[in-house]
């Protein structure tokens, strides 16, 4: 026979089913309001199906890219300072109230090397430094297919040389990167180890683009549930940044498969709903595997570099940016 509910236990239950409720009526208004953001990035990394680079194509997704950078407001309270290096423009960002003069983060953008620009790098590098107190970096390097590889890396490492003649050592930087950036952020690391420079204090990276083969399970398994990308759209990125390519396992292009001994410690932030979600589960594999510390954070329902976005998820996920290097401190 089953057993009575006390009066205390009913209640228990009847909150929990409101709580339930709220919950999913709260998620159901945040997806109403976020709609236009997803459907403009949505367009953006779209291709038509196709795997084209033509340059109408190009012109649309990089105006849609600044038009979301424009959208998506930087944080209020932080000081946006741009110059050029050499002809590229950069900028950096830092808060109002003062910032740590003693470290700095080196910030690569996304955008699979085809698109972005300071407008649109302005959103992530406002976040990381206001969770940081670091003062950011940002570089509007070249972009493929007018600078194909390794036109990027080079604009890349140029932003790191400058950090140093800043006064900045290596273990003084930390170097993040989302998407695109996150598959560069770890591409210079691995130019630094095979110059037998120092490498930087340590990396994060969201929704890293690790692997242009493509191999991991999620590109299938996620493609139906995957908001932003497309397999399509990899493809043409990747064509169109290293169409010479003979090998998309090289770790010059795919630093999943390069030697990560001696990497820095790793925070690598990904959603379940992506298309990308392997290549950052298989790198924390991969620097395990080398000895490398290295925390994943899978986010649940959330996709491709959520962190942009004004969601509590991407708010949560950034203050674990700052907790993380406050521990590798």
């Amino acid at each position: 026979m089953a057993k009575k509910l006390t009066e205390e236990e009913k209640q228990a239950r009847l909150d929990v089913k409101n709580a339930e409720k709220t919950a999913k009526e709260t998620a159901k208004a945040e997806q109403k309001r976020l709609q236009p953001m997803m459907k403009l990035l949505k367009a953006i990394h779209s291709m038509g199906g196709s795997e084209s680079m033509e340059a109408k194509d190009l012109a649309r997704q990089r105006r849609g890219q600044e038009l979301l950078g424009r959208l998506v407001t930087p944080m209020i309270g932080m000081a946006w300072e741009t110059f050029e290096l050499n002809g590229m423009p950069c900028a950096w960002t830092r808060p109002d109230r003062g910032h740590d003069r003693r470290h700095a983060i080196l910030y690569c953008h996304g955008g699979g090397y085809t698109s972005g620009a300071l407008g649109y790098a302005r959103i992530l590098s406002s976040k990381l430094s206001h969770v940081t107190g670091y003062p950011v970096l940002s570089f509007q390097y070249r972009l493929a297919p007018e600078h194909p590889y390794p036109a990027a890396l080079e604009d890349g490492m140029a932003a790191w040389d400058h950090l140093m003649h800043q006064g900045f050592g290596a273990r003084d930087v930390v170097i993040a990167g989302d998407s695109a950036g996150g598959n560069m952020a770890l591409c210079l690391t691995q130019m630094l180890k095979e110059q037998g420079r120092l490498l930087p204090h340590a990396l994060i990276l969201m929704s890293p683009w690790t692997d242009m083969s493509a191999q991991g399970k999620s590109y299938k398994e996620n493609a139906d549930i995957d908001p932003m990308i497309t397999l399509e759209y990899v493809k043409g990125v990747r064509s169109a940044y290293a169409g010479e390519a003979e090998d998309w396992t090289d770790p010059h292009l795919s630093p999943l498969y390069g030697s990560l001994k001696g990497f820095p410690p790793t925070l690598v932030q990904v959603g379940t709903n992506e298309i990308l979600q392997s290549d950052s589960i298989r790198l924390r594999d991969r620097l395990v595997m080398a000895g490398v510390p290295c925390r994943l954070e899978v986010w649940k329902d959330m996709w491709h570099v959520f962190q942009m976005f004004p969601v509590r998820q991407a708010s949560e996920a950034m203050d674990d940016i700052g907790h993380f290097l406050l521990e590798m401190s």
